[in-house]
């Protein structure tokens, strides 16, 4: 069983800046793609970034310029560096991987902006 552990999130004031980790226990070019969703109560879950295992990544339009999905292959670790937050990029933020028949989640992180 695949294990992804969220790390980095926080309270943050609206402009600041904080950055994910999610550590993965099998390597990382196991997955066809890793990505980061999010979910802020009352709403579904929704992809914000992924990077697939050629190097591509896609973004939510509402982070495009803000956000920046990034991999440490030797760490097995990939990253969501989040810049000029938000107070409606607040929600928990989940790590996944996925492969052609398997995916997985992590526990997830709290990410809260706020004054």
């Amino acid at each position: 069983q695949v294990q992804l552990v969220e790390s980095g999130g926080g309270l943050v004031q609206p402009g600041g800046s904080l950055r994910l980790s999610c550590a993965a226990s099998e390597s990382i070019f196991s997955f066809n793609a890793m990505g980061w969703y999010r979910q802020a109560p009352g709403k579904q879950r929704e992809l914000v970034a992924l990077i697939t295992v050629g190097g591509t990544t896609n973004y939510v339009d509402s982070v495009k310029g803000r956000v920046t999905i990034s991999r440490n292959s030797p760490r097995n670790t990939v990253y969501l560096q989040m810049n000029s937050l938000k107070p409606e990029d607040t929600a928990f933020y989940y790590c996944n991987a996925a492969a052609i028949s398997r995916t997985y989640w992590g526990q997830g992180t709290q990410v809260t902006v706020s004054s």
